[in-house]
């Protein structure tokens, strides 16, 4: 028995729409007027250096908003290209327009697939994201030392705090290269100087076309002995992932001098034994 989900249409799109920041994290903000600043006259230039993780979000009267905080180990985080919005950790992903003018920021109607989730709690995530991350909102982006924080404020006085996580992107110094990498069912026996015992990755590179068909050959299965940051295998699992390649510059003398960070998982296949 098999079952398969594709996504890949949607993440090729995502790739052609989503243009990755290239500047190199700031070392230091000067002053959380010399954030705003920069924000108000430089767009994304801050905000997509970062994930932008909520830690708080609170109403008008103060109190906790507890539907935005569903799962604590995965909280809900906004990522920003140069004009969309996404929304990662709800149920379903969320995306939507979005520009900033004299300190506000203009959310357009918020795009989502239409994945169910079997947690009601979760499911109702995506409304209430939606229902705050639209219209006109305050925007105000802070720094306390050099953690980053953003605030969004409604209208109707609900307050979302988010913590500014750097990306890969700002992390290796460039926007890295698209690749795809199928994961095998099952781990594999792999050498490594410090983990006896080992189990790797079985990976082999796949090429899609614009239009999500698979072309040209697959290259060789073989073990990938490091991480996939972002990536956690469940045995019996087959993925095709969408990954960023990043060099990694002086890497330590027992690791890779290549970095891979998921991107997206863009088909998977339950494979029974």
């Amino acid at each position: 028995m098999k079952y398969r989900t594709l996504l890949l249409p949607l993440a090729l799109a995502a790739c052609a729409h989503s243009p990755e920041a290239t500047n190199p994290a700031p070392s230091s903000f000067a002053s959380s007027a010399a954030v705003a600043s920069t924000t108000s006259t430089s767009g994304t230039t801050i905000l997509g250096r970062y994930h932008w993780q909520l830690n708080n979000a609170i109403d008008s009267q103060g109190t906790h908003i507890d539907a935005l905080f569903v799962r604590p180990d995965q909280p809900v985080q906004l990522d920003f290209s140069a004009d969309r919005l996404n929304v990662v950790n709800s149920c379903n992903n969320l995306g939507a327009a979005y520009s900033i003018r004299k300190g506000r920021m203009q959310i357009g109607s918020m795009a989502s697939t239409m994945m169910a989730c079997t947690d009601p709690n979760l499911a109702a995530l995506d409304d209430a994201i939606s229902q705050r991350l639209r219209g006109s909102v305050s925007v105000n982006l802070l720094a306390r030392g050099n953690v980053p924080s953003l605030q969004l404020v409604m209208d109707n006085g609900d307050t979302l705090s988010f913590t500014g996580v750097p990306t890969a992107q700002t992390r290796f110094g460039g926007p890295g290269e698209t690749a795809f990498l199928e994961v095998a069912p099952q781990t594999v026996p792999c050498n490594h100087p410090l983990i006896p015992n080992r189990q790797c990755l079985l990976v082999r590179e796949r090429h899609f076309d614009e239009h999500g068909l698979s072309t040209g050959t697959p290259g060789e299965w073989q073990p990938l002995n490091q991480d996939i940051e972002g990536y956690s295998h469940t045995p019996g699992i087959r993925n095709v992932l969408r990954v960023k390649r990043f060099t990694v510059n002086n890497p330590p003398a027992d690791g890779s001098s290549v970095a891979y960070v998921l991107d997206i998982v863009v088909e998977s296949e339950k494979v029974e034994q």
